[in-house]
This record gives C-alpha cells, sequence and structure tokens, in this order.
C-alpha cells in the first residue's frame, strides 16, 4: 500500500472518526471536498440544482459506507469513484426521460462573470463570456467518459493514474479517452479557435 500524503493522511483519518459515527468529522470532509465535487457533476450534468443533489447522495454514501473504506487509493479517487457512478446513473435516467436542462447559462458557478474585471476591453469580455461558454457546451457534447476524464483532468488536476482508477480502465484507455476528447473538442471548437 503506497503511503497517503499530507491531505490523504487527513482524510483517512476523517474517515476512521466518520467510522465512528462523528459528525464533526464528517462535517470537516464534506468541507474540504463538496466544492470538488458539485463542481464536478455540475460540469456532468449541466444543472446546478441537480449539482447539489448529487453530492448530498455521494457524502450520504460516504457517511453510510465509512466503516468499509480502506486507504487503497488516495481519498479523492474513493470520492470521485461514487461520484462517477451516481452521476452516470443520473445520465442514464435523464436519456430514457430524455430530460434538457431548461438554463443554457454556466453550470459549474466556477467561472468569472463579465463583469468581474472592470479594466477588460467589454468586447474582450464578451468574447470571452462566448468562448467559455462553447467550451462548456463542447464538453458537455461530449460521451459520458469523455467528459468524465475532462472535467476530472482540467477542473479538478487529477493524475492519469487517479482518472483510470475512477473510471476503472488503464492509463492507456484514460490517455486514448482524452485524446479523442481534444480531437472532438478541437473540430467544435474550430470556429473559436482559428479567430
Amino acid at each position: 500500500m503506497n503511503q497517503p500524503d499530507d491531505d490523504g493522511a487527513q482524510d483517512f483519518a476523517l474517515m476512521k472518526r466518520i467510522a465512528g459515527g462523528d459528525e464533526s468529522a464528517f462535517r470537516a470532509l464534506l468541507e474540504q471536498h463538496q466544492d470538488a465535487v458539485v463542481g464536478t457533476v455540475a460540469k456532468m450534468l449541466g444543472s446546478p440544482s441537480d449539482a447539489e443533489d448529487i453530492a448530498q447522495q455521494v457524502f450520504l454514501r460516504v457517511w453510510q459506507h465509512a466503516k468499509h473504506y480502506r486507504p487503497d487509493a488516495k481519498f479523492t479517487t474513493y470520492l470521485f469513484t461514487i461520484t462517477r457512478n451516481l452521476v452516470f446513473n443520473e445520465s442514464r435516467r435523464r436519456s430514457r426521460k430524455k430530460e434538457i436542462p431548461l438554463d443554457g447559462n454556466d453550470s459549474s458557478g466556477c467561472h468569472h462573470e463579465p463583469g468581474d474585471e472592470p479594466r477588460r476591453q467589454p468586447d474582450a469580455t464578451l468574447l470571452e463570456a462566448e468562448l467559455r461558454i462553447a467550451v462548456d457546451k463542447a464538453i458537455a457534447s461530449l460521451p459520458e467518459t469523455q467528459r468524465l476524464a475532462v472535467t476530472l483532468r482540467r477542473y479538478e488536476n487529477l493524475s492519469y493514474e487517479e482518472i483510470a482508477k475512477v473510471l476503472d480502465l488503464s492509463v492507456s484507455a484514460v490517455k486514448s479517452q482524452l485524446f479523442r476528447a481534444r480531437l472532438s473538442l478541437r473540430e467544435v471548437l474550430s470556429g473559436y479557435l482559428n479567430d
């Protein structure tokens, strides 16, 4: 078993306390990882309200299964694996119901609004906002495995090895998924890249 890094050791200590029913340890773990889970779910599903609901389910599972947690991998790998399962289940449920998100707004809440930087030129700010929306839509159009791989790599800075564990793929398969995703994104965004 690998030695956990400082964050991993802290997460493991919190999980041991959670396994014993320590609610303050659960709150600490939740505060530490909630933004990453909500952001990832929002990027995957395109809905901030659904992101909150799915994130609650993720942390409920962490609480319920804390006694069975073993630090075979980083805690974030365990956390994003639970997230992956719930997001993929929700995606399948939506595809059966043919649901389409009603809001076309940025779903992650992670980007700056156009007015955040007052020194910028208005047209440059609008172009940047338009590009950001186009990128988000392009990512949302990817198949779910590619979309999650891109989200974990780009927004959560997970290594190929960590993404492979989350997606239950080999590292070479993750690299292949990311390569195909980049090709698709380059094709969809070619109008923006050539300007």
